[in-house]
């Protein structure tokens, strides 16, 4: 097998990054773009020893699963890896990921329920964030996400997954930008004026909180024009912002921000509960699929338990703890950004909250203080770590607070895996493992693991 091979193949499952999997003389070989029962004619364009990528040549004979898909760029765009294959096999795909990742990293073999679907598939993203360049020539504002594979933006004027309000500002933003003198990014000579635009959108609302993220460490006249050209020609656009970010850096968004015009926050309601999103604020970029997650964790929580004290660990803006205080006789919340503390303690008061304590601490150094100076035991303890999950440490400390559950929740589910493997090795039970889909025509899924800590030895 060399590069530039062509073969006909048959793939027979999904890897957990999405790609079609098949096989060679016993070598597997990777896929972009195919689908389980997909007969296709395809080219090697990596090999390796134990392995090989290929991209299809041609499509023999389709899977019965394989559908064309709603948005025209799904081919060139990044975003949507699996938008070609019907919903409902999408599902059982991210059932399969989930299934085989638990057994391949952390030897957990359990029944895995289907997932959750989300109640939107289309318009369901509410947090756009789109790279800015320009063409080289007319210089022309490029806005869109990059090609697979590459930092290239694929300009896109209308994506089918985000609210159609989102391309209209995107689509405004191009012209006025042009206008104005506004220049678009270029990442490799470190130049240009607007580096990324960032909405987040309510679906309680409607409203949109537009951020400008520059290349600069201060304000300037044509992006404050900008700004205020965005807010008086939407309605729905609540406030535009600043973020300056001089670094060079893939970080989109640092902690400097400056408000325009309006406001710098969007609302959105999650079962009775208020939120305010800012700038830098975490929130589930899907509303109502968050939302499905937040309900089944909720009313485990009250079917299993009779007003439990609650820890809420990697809480952000103490969401979980907030949605779950009314359950709850108490909730004591972690979370080690100040920022998201403070918006925090302004959601207790707005929802009229008072049995919360707030926390802002790294999660490993507030459990070993607490088990050190207050020695508490909460009957329940939700945890939603980053994709990196928790480490060893925080883990074992975890264990020794918690009495009862652990609710953890995740979006990748290779670190799941080994952060179940880790509590099943001191004791632990896994109870369930519900998926949920969080991100539509993507390779990632949301899990809810229940995990059973009365029996570990402490």
């Amino acid at each position: 097998m060399n590069i530039g091979d062509e073969y006909k193949v048959s793939i027979e499952k999904l890897s957990n990054l999405g790609l079609g999997i098949a096989r060679i003389d016993g070598i597997v070989v990777f896929v972009e773009n195919a689908c389980v029962g997909d007969e296709v004619k395809i080219k090697i364009t990596q090999k390796k020893k134990a392995f090989a990528n290929a991209i299809i040549v041609d499509i023999i004979n389709p899977s019965q699963h394989r559908i064309e898909p709603f948005c025209p760029m799904q081919k060139v765009c990044g975003a949507c890896q699996l938008q070609f294959i019907d919903y409902d096999y999408q599902l059982q795909i991210k059932r399969e990921i989930v299934k085989d990742t638990l057994h391949s990293i952390g030897g957990i073999d359990i029944d895995i329920p289907f997932p959750i679907a989300s109640p939107e598939i289309k318009e369901y993203r509410c947090k756009v964030q789109y790279p800015i360049g320009q063409t080289k020539v007319s210089k022309k504002i490029l806005a869109g996400y990059y090609k697979q594979k590459s930092h290239e933006i694929v300009n896109i004027k209308y994506c089918p997954i985000q609210p159609r309000i989102c391309d209209d500002i995107i689509n405004f933003i191009r012209e006025k930008a042009f206008e104005l003198g506004v220049s678009g990014y270029n990442e490799k000579k470190h130049i240009g004026d607007l580096r990324h635009v960032v909405i987040r959108h309510s679906k309680a609302t409607n409203k949109n909180l537009v951020v400008l993220v520059v290349n600069a460490k201060k304000s300037f006249k044509k992006v404050e024009d900008l700004a205020n050209s965005i807010y008086s020609q939407f309605k729905d656009v609540c406030g535009v912002c600043l973020n300056f970010n001089p670094q060079k850096t893939n970080l989109i968004l640092t902690e400097n921000s400056q408000l325009i015009i309006g406001k710098d926050f969007v609302k959105e309601r999650i079962l009775d509960k208020t939120f305010r999103i800012g700038t830098n604020s975490f929130f589930q970029v899907n509303p109502k699929s968050a939302e499905n997650i937040f309900a089944y964790v909720r009313n485990y929580i009250k079917s299993e338990f009779e007003n439990p004290t609650l820890l809420d660990a990697y809480a952000g803006v103490t969401t979980f703890g907030i949605v779950l205080s009314d359950v709850c006789k108490k909730v004591v919340s972690v979370e080690e950004c100040k920022e998201a503390v403070n918006i925090a303690e302004d959601l207790c008061k707005l929802n009229e909250i008072d049995n919360i304590e707030l926390h802002n601490m790294d999660s490993e150094k507030f459990f070993e203080k607490d088990l050190k100076t207050k020695k508490r035991k909460f009957d329940v303890a939700v945890i939603d770590p980053p994709r990196k999950g928790a480490t060893e440490k925080t883990l074992e400390y975890l264990l020794a607070l918690t009495k009862n559950k652990i609710i953890y929740v995740s979006c990748n589910p290779a670190t799941l895996a080994r952060d179940l493997k880790y509590l099943m090795s001191r004791g632990a039970k896994i109870e369930i493992i519900q998926p949920f889909d969080m991100f539509c025509h993507t390779y990632h899924v949301e899990n809810v693991a229940v995990i059973d800590v009365k029996d570990v030895n402490k």
